[in-house]
């Protein structure tokens, strides 16, 4: 993949470049501003790995110019990095369709599971990280899904197939089906509804 990295930080954007190309991916240029960010062509990357604050307003600059792109493109995959929880950027990221991923910084250590989410997020799918997930449940929503079934879904979120999640819960693959299932019928997302697995992401990343 060709991917545009937007950071501030030249020492986190330096080593997201190094991570990026040792897994075989080319970086097409290093950003340290939205504007920057802004005026790429989005036809010429595959993914946008950002910042969510960024100058040169140093609020959520990298987020908008992210949207902005995409709004260009639509579809274009896009990963946000963020420093804090903000349940709100999520969502907004999120309204904006498949193809978007939301991590915090600290996921980046974890250099497997951020590749995943890169490719998770380039194939169409949604990745968030799972403290973001915390703070946008509502009990509520909670209510519906069994503990194990509320495991389940954080996976999803994080980008995980199904073998993983199996693996990570150390249960049977036909068991992780089974609860896969068991949250579809409860988003009442039927088997004719497009790409499931992402609507039931989506559905309760973005309740209000």
């Amino acid at each position: 993949m060709r991917i545009a990295i937007a950071e501030d930080s030249v020492l986190l954007a330096e080593g997201l470049q190094r991570i990026v190309e040792r897994a075989g991916h080319e970086v097409a240029g290093l950003l340290g501003d939205a504007d920057a960010l802004r005026a790429i062509d989005p036809g010429t990357v595959d993914l946008v790995l950002t910042d969510v604050r960024m100058p040169p307003g140093h609020g959520d600059d990298g987020l908008r110019a992210a949207l902005d792109l995409r709004a260009g493109r639509a579809g274009l995959p896009v990963l946000v990095l963020s420093q804090y929880v903000a349940a709100a950027y999520a969502r907004r990221l999120l309204d904006s369709g498949g193809g978007v991923g939301y991590l915090l910084k600290e996921r980046v250590g974890r250099v497997d599971d951020f590749l995943r989410a890169l490719d998770t997020v380039a194939s169409g799918g949604v990745v968030v990280d799972p403290e973001v997930i915390s703070k946008m449940f509502t009990p509520t929503v909670l209510d519906r899904l069994t503990p194990r079934e509320g495991e389940v879904l954080a996976l999803m979120a994080e980008g995980r197939s199904n073998a993983d999640i199996a693996a990570a819960l150390v249960v049977s693959d036909a068991a992780v089906a089974k609860h896969v299932a068991n949250i579809f019928a409860k988003l009442d997302l039927p088997p004719e509804e497009g790409n499931r697995r992402v609507r039931a992401i989506l559905t309760y990343l973005t309740e209000r």
